[in-house]
């Protein structure tokens, strides 16, 4: 997990929230919610309990943000001036605490929503806080919890509208449904390319600083050939949510438009393996992901509003 870009906003507390990339921070618990409620009960999740988990999981996504610039500050001095902390228009203590509060409103909200998604929060949390804490400074491995977190996200949200039952009713059958499994890999394995593109704009600082990232370790070149077979995993495994969960023409539409173009992206870095290129990936990344979503929100709203739309995909493709 990186920093995005230089300032953006004079409000330091939204700044290290990281707006550039709310798009797909709001999206994925959406999305997540939506579908989880759609294949366990056909409909829409109801009102309060969805709003509880979007605001929950945008909470847990930027509380490690935020926690993550508490740890890099010595590297943001050299790579990022003039984010909030490092030019001092906010104190570490001040963002620690903050840190905390966004992580207390993750808490209550699943909590409120499904002691398991509770439970997945905490091991989210601590592997997250693994990386930004020790591993980025101690192994070029240490993209691997970043994508390992973000991965459980999903699933949190998953378990507050589908729940697995162990905690409340044992049942130690079938946990996850097979999307919500490609759900939480898709969300993995475009975690490790979304992350290591970031890591390679931030090679001076993290080489000055002695973190033996990736990109210090194998440098940006064969980085950048690492992201794309990343990405290229994580396009084919957002079909597999698709065919698995028997989501409608939008959603494939979004998914095979947006993942080609996410791709196509990752090839010109190849071609570019420069530090300037690696950073507008991470930020292509981020809309990407956010159009795949939004893509799979509206397909679900469309299956539940229209009647038959379900089986337009199934029509079209039994033609040929």
């Amino acid at each position: 997990m990186v920093s995005t870009s230089d300032t953006k906003t004079r409000n330091p507390y939204i700044e290290l929230l990281r707006p550039e990339i709310a798009d797909m921070d709001f999206a994925l618990p959406a999305a997540s919610a939506l579908l989880a409620a759609y294949l366990a009960t056909g409909s829409l999740p109801p009102l309060i309990p969805f709003i509880i988990a979007v605001i929950g999981g945008y909470a847990a996504i930027t509380s490690s943000y935020v926690y993550n610039d508490c740890c890099d500050m010595d590297i943001d001095r050299i790579n990022l001036p003039n984010r909030p902390l490092v030019s001092d228009r906010l104190t570490r203590d001040k963002a620690l605490k903050y840190s905390i509060l966004l992580f207390l409103v993750a808490s209550a909200a699943a909590l409120y929503l499904n002691p398991e998604s509770f439970v997945v929060l905490l091991i989210a949390v601590a592997t997250i806080s693994v990386y930004s804490a020790v591993a980025k400074r101690a192994t070029f491995l240490s993209f691997v919890p970043v994508g390992i977190a973000y991965g459980l996200v999903p699933i949190g949200i998953w378990l507050a509208f589908d729940p697995a039952g162990i905690l409340r009713q044992p049942d130690y059958g079938s946990i996850l449904p097979l999307p919500a499994i490609f759900l939480g890999l898709m969300m993995c394995f475009t975690d490790w390319g979304f992350t290591l593109s970031g890591v390679a704009r931030d090679v001076v600082g993290d080489r000055a600083r002695g973190a033996p990232t990736f990109p210090v370790t194998f440098g940006v070149p064969a980085t950048a050939k690492f992201v794309t077979f990343m990405w290229g995993v994580g396009v084919i495994a957002s079909l597999a949510i698709g065919l698995t969960a028997e989501l409608g023409p939008v959603y494939f539409a979004g998914a095979l438009l947006a993942g080609g173009w996410m791709l196509s992206q990752s090839f010109d870095f190849i071609g570019t393996p420069t530090h300037g290129r690696g950073g507008r990936l991470f930020l292509q990344g981020s809309r990407y992901r956010g159009i795949m979503f939004g893509s799979l929100i509206l397909d679900i709203v469309l299956s539940i509003l229209l009647p038959g739309y379900a089986g337009i995909l199934s029509q079209v493709t039994g033609v040929f």
